[in-house]
């Protein structure tokens, strides 16, 4: 990991200061530090369990009577419901404190920018929270923790209480569709902004994905904060490849301290 390059981090700090709308997107890379591992990275989920995908996956969950418990009993687990928000996060919150952050974009589904202060009204869980339930027959959404109860309980595949149907959490699995009025919130935030700042994303998971092109064409700079090279380095108007938690708070440091 490179050290930061405050001559770097000035420089991105200027444009943010001088930039009439900035939007930020956010992937599982600034939720590590809170000890929520990422899929892709060296110690991510899928690294170090090769054949897991298939849990996050929508056709084996409808069809596997197995792989639905066996998401239960993960979310059970998940690290999400314990942990808390991390500097990168209260760094964010502050940001958008200062005046300087009109959408958060994320990938995550932890809900730990809220947890950091970050205005709920101003982010766009693209990928859905796990913090809720929904009913894929009746479609109704409901909060987390009662459902988890049940399945405490002994209750392997709760299914919904209103009609019976199949219960999963409200989150986006593959081969599954995006909110379309998420998406769109989200493109049109990126299609407003001046400067794009992407944080903790690999940038390959579409659709989300096409987002930094899309402000790209749109005149906007990007800014790619990341631990691993993206495919989106070769275009970005700057890349800080240090490490996440500490670019940041130096970022948000800087831009505080020229905002004052």
């Amino acid at each position: 990991m490179d050290a930061v390059d405050s001559q770097l981090i000035d420089e991105v700090a200027g444009w943010i200061i001088g930039a009439q709308r900035v939007v930020v997107l956010t992937g599982a890379g600034v939720s590590t530090a809170s000890g929520i591992p990422d899929f892709r990275g060296p110690n991510g989920v899928w690294t170090k369990q090769p054949g897991s995908e298939r849990l996050f996956s929508l056709e084996a969950y409808l069809t596997d009577d197995d792989v639905r418990r066996q998401v239960w009993q993960l979310r059970l687990e998940n690290p999400a419901f314990t942990v808390g928000p991390n500097p990168a996060h209260h760094a964010l919150a502050e940001l958008e404190r200062l005046g300087h952050l009109h959408t958060l974009i994320t990938q995550n589904i932890d809900g730990l920018h809220q947890a950091g202060g970050s205005d709920p009204d101003r982010i766009v869980e693209i990928h859905g929270t796990i913090h809720q339930v929904e009913c894929l027959s009746c479609e109704r959404v409901i909060e987390a923790e009662p459902v988890l109860e049940r399945v405490r309980a002994g209750d392997p595949d709760p299914r919904c209480e209103a009609c019976g149907g199949l219960q999963k959490s409200a989150t986006i699995s593959f081969g599954q569709s995006l909110d379309p009025a998420r998406l769109q919130r989200a493109h049109d935030a990126v299609m407003g902004c001046d400067l794009l700042l992407s944080i903790g994303s690999s940038l390959v998971v579409h659709p989300v994905a096409l987002l930094p092109r899309t402000a790209l064409e749109a005149g906007a700079r990007l800014i790619v904060m990341n631990g691993e090279p993206t495919p989106y380095d070769d275009t970005a108007h700057a890349v800080i490849g240090s490490d996440i938690v500490a670019s940041l708070e130096a970022l948000v440091a800087e831009v505080r301290a020229r905002s004052g």
